[in-house]
């Protein structure tokens, strides 16, 4: 197999399985319903505007357009890393952020529009996991009553966190390397 092809195939399963668990859950939860597996992990239904923990950007149009415009690059580099045969440990880490990236896109872009709520461009980003691991103890000053790690995330966002954790964590060196060597290239 080549590495394009496994390039593709794990940018596609990855939109698949994210696009499935998504759809599940909008189709078979309300908003807000929440179904316990643990004490410490729930599938919350949660629908969000805007970025990451429900941070908002100006215009939800500026925000999905600026997200295609990143996302767009994402893919010229993993097209170049590709080309260049680059190691396809780090490739697939670039994979994994760009397919989470493309995974919240696609809700912006079509949610709306399928399921009849807002127009294209401007979809919610459907969330499910939740991980309320604990809350502190009343005698803990400033965070008495608030529960450890709140957000509410979906399979996208885990694939962004995992893929930049693993590029931090094995690729750090890497990162700039390929910059210089694909781009400078370019130059040549």
């Amino acid at each position: 197999m080549t590495k394009k092809l496994k390039v593709t195939l794990f940018i596609a399963l990855l939109l698949i399985i994210d696009q499935i668990i998504k759809i599940l859950v909008k189709t078979n939860m309300t908003l807000g319903e929440s179904i316990k597996i643990f004490s410490w992990f729930q599938i919350l239904f949660v629908e969000n505007n805007g970025m990451a923990f429900g941070m908002e950007f100006g215009s939800k149009i500026i925000l999905t357009l600026f997200r295609l415009i990143i996302s767009g690059l994402v893919l010229y580099y993993i097209i170049k890393l590709v080309k260049s045969n680059y190691k396809i440990g780090y490739i697939l880490c670039v994979c994994l952020i760009f397919a989470g990236a493309i995974g919240n896109i696609i809700d912006c872009l079509f949610y709306g529009v399928i399921f009849g709520e807002s127009s294209f461009l401007q979809g919610r980003v459907v969330d499910m996991f939740y991980f309320p691991l604990f809350e502190f103890p009343s005698w803990v000053p400033f965070l008495s009553g608030e529960i450890f790690f709140s957000p509410i995330f979906n399979f996208a966002d885990s694939c962004i966190t995992v893929g930049i954790f693993l590029l931090i964590l094995f690729f750090r060196k890497d990162f700039n390397k390929t910059f210089d060597n694909i781009f400078s290239k370019n130059k040549k």
